[in-house]
């Protein structure tokens, strides 16, 4: 099945807008959506960040998911795109139920070159829903693709946060064999769990670890 849908949100004094802001919500494949946006950046603070999101993922039935291609644009007041951020399909689940771009645009191009006519953000998106599946088994094991690498569906916001902020982990590790990428992948991010404790709750097996990297 494919449902397509188009909304368009305009946002008055952007400049001065310091919160996320959150669309009003609207309906494709069988369930509603909105889009948000950071005016100050998410993860990055230098730039505009727009997502796309399932609202009220906690209603849906268990293991529901949604395959989708959407476009992310902004307009001027006469309706012509200044941007825009075409994504092919990408899946939206109970583990992950936004997608988008932390670096949509950096803010001070945002700002000096026309896209905020008299202080207003005009953001359309385009959502063309694929698939629709409202009922399955979700375990801990399924894996996802995320940039050529198969993570769990628990590991894609880490690793799409990697991937924000270290664009370049991408061509380092662009080893042809997928078990190889799986593998540094998953060193990578417990690396990065361990370095997020506390010192006095590092375990002497995640020490050694350390040190040994």
């Amino acid at each position: 099945m494919e449902d397509q849908t188009s909304f368009t949100f305009e946002i008055d004094n952007f400049s001065d807008k310091e919160a996320v802001i959150f669309s009003p919500k609207f309906s494709s494949g069988g369930c509603e959506w909105y889009f948000r946006v950071h005016p100050k950046g998410d993860i990055v603070d230098d730039h505009l960040s727009l997502f796309l999101c399932v609202e009220n993922p906690e209603s849906l039935r268990l293991g529901w998911k949604r395959r989708a291609s959407y476009s992310l644009a902004l307009l001027n007041q006469s309706g012509k795109e200044l941007y825009r951020k075409d994504e092919s399909c990408q899946l939206f689940c109970a583990q992950f139920t936004s997608w988008g771009k932390a670096k949509t645009l950096p803010l001070k191009k945002l700002q000096e070159e026309g896209f905020l006519e008299k202080n207003k953000l005009i953001v359309r998106v385009e959502v063309k829903v694929i698939e629709v599946v409202d009922q399955g088994d979700a375990t801990a094991n399924e894996t996802f693709d995320y940039n050529g690498f198969r993570v769990l569906y628990s590991q894609v916001i880490s690793v799409s946060n990697l991937f924000t902020k270290h664009p370049d982990i991408a061509a380092n590790l662009s080893f042809k064999n997928q078990l190889l990428k799986t593998s540094c992948m998953n060193i990578l991010l417990g690396l990065i769990q361990t370095l997020e404790k506390t010192p006095h709750s590092i375990s002497e097996t995640e020490l050694v670890m350390l040190i040994w990297v």
